[in-house]
């Protein structure tokens, strides 16, 4: 992004505006195709959404890859929150109706109600607990909606059909990315935030993705790939 600073100076005709270009430090963002072979093995890959939406980055999974391991790292570096995207014939399977009936919510986030998976599981809130839940989730032969319990700890989410061409969430690329990866269509995300507390921003998301050897993408650069490749219908 190139801000403008005006210069006026006097000459012989009166006052003169010019304009000098203050260029912004460029963040380093990694490639979609790179960032999808890393998502395919297990891998987290950090997305951020736009600077002028949410501007936060989040750490995104597949849901059928995630480990207690994973899901312990996530929970360290993140809000601590974690979302499960997913289709909304996989949620109609499940029973899992939307939490309130009037979304007031901001960027209208469609949050279902909470749920821990019943077996081999005990309070749900553990690493291990909430990344089976999670596995779950994910895992087609799960069909029961009884084999759930809610109220949980994992907040599944709502996506919606045609993905991050329709709303530039982090919902939709999670689960863009899982049809693109050539998984189940059910992702994990929770934002990354800073050891202050405060939410991570751009340059933030670089540093902490270098430190430990992720992908980082934009939501932006999702939109082009699925364009430019003709993935419309995924």
């Amino acid at each position: 992004m190139v801000k403008e600073c005006v210069l006026l100076y006097k000459n012989g005709s009166g006052i003169t505006t010019t304009t000098t270009p203050k260029v912004e430090s460029k963040i380093r963002f990694d490639s979609i195709p790179d960032a999808l072979s890393d998502f395919a093995q297990g891998k987290f890959v950090l997305v951020v959404d736009n600077e002028e939406r949410e501007n936060e980055g989040d750490l995104v999974i597949a849901a059928e890859k995630i480990t207690t391991e994973k899901m312990a790292f996530m929970v360290r570096y993140t809000s601590g929150l974690i979302c499960v995207p997913t289709t909304p014939e996989r949620l109609e399977q499940l029973e899992l109706p939307l939490m309130v009936p009037n979304n007031t919510e901001k960027m209208k986030t469609a949050y279902t109600i909470s749920v821990d998976y019943k077996h081999n599981t005990t309070t749900g809130i553990s690493a291990h607990d909430r990344a089976l839940t999670a596995r779950s989730l994910a895992n087609p032969s799960i069909m029961n909606s009884n084999d759930f319990n809610r109220p949980g700890h994992i907040f599944p989410l709502r996506y919606t059909q045609g993905g991050v061409l329709k709303r530039t969430g982090h919902t939709e690329a999670s689960v863009d990315m899982c049809k693109l990866a050539n998984l189940q269509p059910v992702g994990v995300i929770c934002e990354l935030v800073k050891d202050d507390g405060l939410m991570a921003r751009r340059d933030d998301c670089r540093a902490f993705a270098d430190e430990h050897n992720l992908k980082l993408i934009t939501i932006a650069d999702l939109i082009k790939y699925r364009l430019d490749n003709e993935l419309i219908d995924i």
